[in-house]
């Protein structure tokens, strides 16, 4: 079940992907697939009780806290017509579960925690009730991952890992603010599982919607007019090295700084070769790209030196959506930023350096700054950072951290 969760996702994203290219006759336009699609945003709390079920034999509870601030996405819906909505959703806690735990043959008290998230694939039914108020239930497919723990001293598991298929439901009360955004309360709920110990998780949210518009013919002159150049077609190739360390991964992945993500198995050095397609833009500053890359990447090793005996090498496959803003236009380049995430990636080794990364399925995430340059902006060069992990669907997620890169390339207008 849960691999058949994952091919309709992944082969959900390349319909969209080619369906969006192809249907298309002005990117100053939203593709017309994308008109009826939807994100959104929940932060409410989240609670279980592992104390209805026992640790591994060998092993008594002692306590649990359970910190209850959690977020749920909708990472992709989609608005069949006002009164029914398929979607992809994400809800984690902030924090993890702290499970204090009593060795019975010695009395040793441990404590560790424990990793776990919800992704769903539910319709969507809704009932307008004014112009402004609606409701709306949920139910479908909800796939629990837990990441469980071994004891610290006798190495003996206390926690199992879970990872199975289950039913997920929920509803709300959602407030329309405009065409396009909507505030709403909202909860969610997968029952018990006795089978693998684990709890009932309910969710309550407060959140917003948004929605996709068709824009307007003013801003389509507009950007017409404005004249800023969005490549059509990019070509790049890359080279990261860790030549400069870790130490901008770490920064950006940090608590203080958390807008980006580390990882245990860590790269050395690797090449890329990355095709992106602008499917839509506006006038001067933001654009919606998708790229397909692969990569071939040489791990840091677990000893020292640069002769290092114990380096790996891997390759990836990935395709992957990228939002970029152009936040400065000058005559000899313009700049940009952008962040892409979940791009579905194919990693051909789930064992690097000793770290487990899970399946060969995973996912790409980059983030990066770079410029357009040339009288025609044909020529790019960017800066970035690169990570990979599963988002926690399998319960081993020891992620891949990429360090800086460098990458030039060649644009098609």
């Amino acid at each position: 079940m849960r691999t058949c969760f994952l091919k309709i996702y992944i082969s959900f994203s390349f319909f969209l992907l080619s369906i969006s290219i192809f249907a298309q006759d002005e990117r100053a336009q939203i593709p017309s697939v994308l008109q009826k699609t939807y994100f959104e945003v929940n932060i409410g709390s989240i609670d279980y009780d592992f104390t209805q079920f026992q640790p591994e034999a060998g092993f008594s509870f002692q306590s649990l806290k359970v910190p209850h601030p959690a977020v749920r996405l909708v990472l992709f819906g989609y608005e069949f017509n006002k009164y029914l909505s398929a979607q992809l959703t994400y809800m984690r806690p902030v924090t993890w579960v702290k499970y204090k735990y009593k060795t019975d043959a010695t009395g040793a008290i441990g404590q560790r925690t424990i990793w776990m998230n919800v992704g769903g694939l539910t319709l969507k039914p809704q009932l307008p009730i004014t112009n402004r108020f609606s409701i709306y239930g949920e139910a479908g497919l909800g796939i629990i991952t837990r990441s469980g723990f071994n004891d610290y001293v006798t190495g003996e598991n206390v926690i199992s890992n879970a990872n199975y298929a289950t039913f997920l439901f929920g509803g709300g009360l959602k407030y329309n603010v405009s065409k396009s955004m909507a505030l709403q309360l909202s909860t969610a709920y997968s029952p018990a599982q006795p089978s693998e110990k684990q709890p009932s998780t309910s969710f309550v949210a407060a959140g917003f919607s948004y929605k996709l518009q068709k824009v307007s013919e003013k801003k389509i002159a507009e950007a017409a007019e404005v004249g800023y150049i969005h490549p059509k077609h990019m070509l790049q190739i890359g080279y990261s090295s860790n030549v400069l360390g870790y130490g901008v991964n770490n920064f950006v992945s940090s608590d203080k700084f958390p807008i980006f993500w580390g990882g245990e198995a860590e790269v050395y050095q690797g090449v890329s070769l990355t095709y992106q397609r602008n499917i839509f833009h506006t006038a001067r500053v933001f654009s919606l790209d998708w790229g397909v890359s692969t990569s071939y990447w040489q791990s840091k090793g677990k000893g020292t030196g640069l002769s290092n005996p114990n380096k790996q090498d891997f390759f990836t496959l990935s395709v992957f959506p990228v939002a970029r803003f152009t936040v400065l236009h000058t005559k000899p380049f313009d700049a940009y930023f952008y962040y892409s995430v979940a791009g579905p990636t194919y990693i051909s080794k789930v064992m690097i350096d000793g770290e487990n990364t899970g399946k060969h399925f995973t996912f790409q995430d980059n983030m990066g700054a770079g410029i357009y340059f040339g009288e025609k902006r044909n020529l790019n060069a960017e800066i970035m950072l690169g990570h990979y992990s599963n988002g926690n669907l399998f319960p081993n997620n020891d992620a891949v951290k990429v360090p800086l890169t460098l990458k030039v390339g060649y644009n098609l207008n």
